[in-house]
This record gives C-alpha cells, sequence and structure tokens, in this order.
C-alpha cells in the first residue's frame, strides 16, 4: 500500500463528504463531545446548497463528485447495512450507478484489444452507448448469423477503471484498519475482511468473462423453471473486457404502467420473481445479487428476464440448511431452535446463553404472528435482526448478508408490483418443498450419501497420504544423521534473495536459516 498516496485520497474524500454537507447530516447521537464539536466547527466549510438537500441528495453529490470507483464502494456498502447502519445504507441503495458515456472509439479499442479482432470482422453494426455504469457502459449492435442479422447487446470495460480503482481501494483499506485499531467495537464486523471482499467483488465484475459463466450457469440452473430467464451470452465475442449477448425486447420493471399497458399479470409476475429468487438460494446456491428493478425486464410472452450479473452471490449446503432451519423455526415459533442453529452455525460466539438468545428472538418472531402476512415487512425484520445479533456478538457473515438484501431488495420489486404482495404464501411453495426435502427423511439419506463419497475420495487418496508421511519420515532421520545441508540451486537463491533485500530481511533469512540447523542438531 502507498500510505502517502492512501491518505491523500482519504482526506480528499472527506473533503468532498465536508463540502457536500454529508457529514454534517450524519447522526451525533453517542459520539464523544471533542469529536461532536469539530462536526459543528466543520459545517462552515459546507456549500450553501447542500444545507437545503436530503441527506441522500447530498451523498449522491458526494460520490459523483468522488467518481466511478465511489459509486461502486457505495452500492456495496448498500448491501451491508450491518456494518455503516441501516439509514446510510438505504440512503446509500439510492445512488444511480449512471455515469457519462466514453467515447465509442475508446470502446472500440476496447474490444478489439481483448477479443484481437477488428470490429468489422465482429459486428455488421456497432451502436452509439445506451447506457453507462461506474464500471462499464452498453452498445447495441448487429452480428451475421445463419439466419440473418440478430441484434446484440456489447458491454464494454470503462477504460482505466482497474487503475482507478485499485488506487481508491487503498483509502478504504486505511479506514478498515485504523476503525480495528482504535474502535474495538467495531471489530466483531471485520472492516478489513469487508474491504477484502470488496475488493474481490469488485474485480471479478470488472473482468466480463466471469459475469459472462455466471449467465450461463444461471441459463443452466433455470432451464426448466417458470417465468423466468437470462440473456444467452455470445461467447465468440466475449472476453475479458467485452461481453456480448442477447438483445433483450421488454418493459422494465421499474415501468409498472408500461407492464400494466401490455396486458401483464402483475400480480402473478411479484409471486414468480420471489419464487425465482428463492428457487436459485435454496435449491442451486447460487443467485443474482443486483436483482433492482433496472436490471429486470419482462418480454412479451410474461418472462421476467434478469439482466447484469456482475454480482452474484453463493451459499453452500450448510448455509442452506441454517438458513432454512433458521426460517422454519420462526414460522414454527420454535426460537429455542432457532438460536440452537445460530450456536451450531458459529454464529453467536459459545460463550453466550442459548436460552437468552433465544429470548432475544423470540422479541423479533412474535410481532411476526401477531400481524396480516401482507403487512410484515422483511426490511424490518432485518432491522431487528441486525440489532439483536449486535447484542450478542455475531461475527459478520458477508454472504448472509449479501443474501438479506438482496432479499429485501426483491421483496420491495414484489411490493412494487403488487401492495398487498404476501411475501409468505408468495414463498411457501419453494420454502416448503425444500425443507421438506432438506430436513425430512430425505435429509439423511442425502447426508450418509455425502458422508460415502468423502469417505471414498479419503480412501483414494490414503495411498498418496502414507507415500508422503514415509518420504518426509526418510528426510527427517537423513537430516537427523547428516545435518541440514543446501544445495547449489538453493544456496544460490539465498545469496540472490540477499542482494536483493535490505538488511532487515537478510538478518530475517538468517535467523530462519539458523533455526533450521538448531533444529538439525537438536535431532542428530
Amino acid at each position: 500500500m502507498s500510505t502517502f498516496g492512501a491518505y491523500f485520497r482519504l482526506w480528499r474524500v472527506g473533503w468532498v463528504l465536508v463540502r457536500e454537507g454529508v457529514v454534517s447530516a450524519l447522526p451525533s447521537e453517542g459520539l464523544p463531545a471533542p469529536i461532536a464539536l469539530a462536526k459543528s466547527f466543520i459545517t462552515i466549510f459546507e456549500r450553501s446548497k447542500a444545507r437545503h438537500q436530503k441527506r441522500s441528495d447530498r451523498l449522491a453529490q458526494a460520490v459523483e463528485r468522488l467518481g466511478p470507483s465511489y459509486v461502486k464502494i457505495g452500492q456495496f456498502l448498500a448491501t451491508r447495512p450491518d456494518v455503516v447502519g441501516v439509514e446510510f445504507a438505504n440512503d446509500l441503495s439510492q445512488l444511480q450507478d449512471r455515469m457519462a458515456f466514453f467515447p465509442s472509439a475508446a470502446a472500440k479499442a476496447n474490444i478489439e484489444g481483448s477479443l484481437g479482432r477488428p470490429i468489422g470482422e465482429l459486428y455488421a453494426s456497432f451502436g452509439d452507448p445506451i447506457a453507462a455504469a461506474s464500471i462499464a457502459q452498453v452498445h447495441p449492435a448487429e452480428v451475421e448469423t445463419s439466419a440473418g442479422r440478430k441484434k446484440v447487446a456489447v458491454k464494454i470495460v470503462r477504460p482505466g477503471v482497474r487503475q482507478r480503482f485499485a488506487h481508491d481501494i487503498e483509502a478504504m483499506y486505511l479506514v478498515a484498519y485504523m476503525q480495528e485499531r482504535f474502535l474495538a467495537s467495531s471489530r466483531r464486523l471485520r472492516p478489513v475482511e469487508v474491504t477484502k471482499t470488496l475488493e474481490q467483488t469488485t474485480k471479478v465484475e470488472m473482468d466480463l468473462r466471469l459475469e459472462a459463466a455466471a449467465l450461463s450457469e444461471i441459463a443452466e440452473n433455470t432451464e426448466r423453471d417458470p417465468g423466468f430467464r437470462v440473456p444467452k451470452v455470445d461467447w465468440e465475442r466475449t472476453g475479458r473486457d467485452v461481453i456480448t449477448m442477447e438483445w433483450i425486447d421488454g418493459t422494465r420493471m421499474s415501468d409498472v404502467e408500461g407492464l400494466r399497458a401490455a396486458g401483464h399479470d402483475l400480480n402473478l409476475l411479484a409471486d414468480t420473481l420471489i419464487q425465482s429468487f428463492l428457487r436459485h438460494t435454496l435449491r442451486d446456491g447460487f443467485f443474482h445479487a443486483d436483482m433492482h428493478p433496472g436490471n429486470l425486464f419482462v418480454d412479451a410472452d410474461g418472462m421476467i428476464v434478469a439482466v447484469d450479473m456482475g454480482i452474484v452471490g453463493r451459499l453452500g449446503k450448510k448455509e442452506r440448511r441454517f438458513l432454512a432451519e433458521i426460517l422454519y423455526g420462526f414460522i414454527t415459533r420454535d426460537y429455542i431452535r432457532v438460536a440452537e442453529v445460530h450456536f451450531e452455525a458459529g454464529y453467536v460466539p459459545g460463550h453466550h446463553n442459548v436460552e437468552s438468545f433465544a429470548q432475544a428472538i423470540r422479541a423479533i418472531g412474535e410481532p411476526i404472528h401477531g400481524q396480516p402476512a401482507e403487512t410484515i415487512s422483511m426490511g424490518k425484520l432485518l432491522t431487528l435482526l441486525f440489532e439483536v445479533t449486535e447484542l450478542f456478538d455475531m461475527a459478520t457473515r458477508p454472504e448472509l448478508v449479501m443474501l438479506q438484501k438482496t432479499m429485501v431488495v426483491v421483496e420491495g420489486v414484489s411490493r412494487m408490483l403488487n401492495p398487498r404482495f404476501n411475501m409468505w404464501k408468495a414463498s411457501e411453495p419453494v420454502v416448503g418443498d425444500w425443507i421438506r426435502t432438506n430436513l425430512g427423511p430425505k435429509r439423511i439419506a442425502t447426508d450418509l450419501k455425502d458422508g460415502l463419497k468423502a469417505a471414498v475420495k479419503l480412501a483414494e487418496a490414503v495411498p498418496e497420504i502414507a507415500a508422503k508421511t514415509e518420504k518426509f519420515h526418510h528426510q527427517l532421520l537423513h537430516m537427523s544423521e547428516h545435518g541440514l545441508r543446501f544445495d547449489a540451486e538453493t544456496a544460490e537463491a539465498i545469496g540472490k534473495a540477499e542482494a536483493r533485500h535490505n538488511r532487515s530481511a537478510r538478518i530475517a533469512l538468517w535467523i530462519i536459516a539458523l533455526t533450521l540447523l538448531y533444529i538439525a542438531w537438536m535431532l542428530s
């Protein structure tokens, strides 16, 4: 990390947040007196226009000034209400990932550099951009096929975005390290791990081959699913910086009036959307983690088509089982079992009392059973859950937080389509079937099958493990009888390493060598 550069970028971020009035709009409750005083003092540096704006508008303005990287950082933090708080996460979730277009000439150069072929060979026609986001922009194009010309969508990575993000993430790491060092209460949230997750997910999103692979995987998973699909990928015209896919003619799910005018059943669409999401999560363990209405279309046949698979989530078998047991416990009001699952999964540290945690879970679950199902908000439920888990030192589980946030977004889209949407009723066919399959007698058969596979793999590996153990044993005997010896290549490598590194590195290297010699002497 370039510490000087990170400090400079952090100073710039702080200055922009102050100027746009974001800092003064943050709550002052619970702040130490010196910090509260400093917060009130820096308001003199605010732009006068910012004082009359809502906090979400101030935040949007600040992020726009900071650049594309911070749009992506903001959107990621919107999925982590456990880290930034529920209200601030809601503000961040309103950030619009709409950036200025970059020139078509740069887009064409990016395509040719990624695919190694001229634009004229790849596309019969190539149009001007129609949408631009923080990482990439989309162009309409046409390709020649045996059936004639076919319209496609071409997504191209923004030039220079990788280098810009690599620099901006340094400031995030600096904040995370400072947070862990000076704020003991924040350590359970693992801010450094959160930043690593942000870095990894964004790097994945910047490699469009991986997005193409995600589209391909979910297309296979949903091949027989009713009412849901994703665009087909043109692999011949896809590389690290470009992805070419099927052009979708349809109505955006955000255009409710347009959907109604086209004759679509909005209530059916709402049910299909939540059922599709739960099916992908529970059955496949692989889900689209950015299902806001701008990424969802409805085609002429009433099929929901999900685009932009840059952000995806995965759940292992154990996580899916724990999730189902927790959900089933809430439904059956078995709060002791819900609490036990949290402890079995390692979500809550073992030094806490199970019964006390069950009492806290009851405080969340009982209000659900006292309301009509269509009035229960998953967002409110998750807010309460975050508050309770904080009391019991529950460590951050990034994969679960992403799942929970996506569930809130999908529920919101479904309620937008159908204001009386009953999430529990719509979910029952999928969740109920999964619970019956995976928490009943079939679960035992599945566990036995998985255990048998693991045993077979271990048996296959036994000869190799034995051979390596025997080899290691002989090496130890040889070293005890003849001492530790470096061959010519090792000695030369040590010499080169010594020449390359500074004095402290050389000292560390010789300490390691002397330690090995001491071990050899003790064995002799």
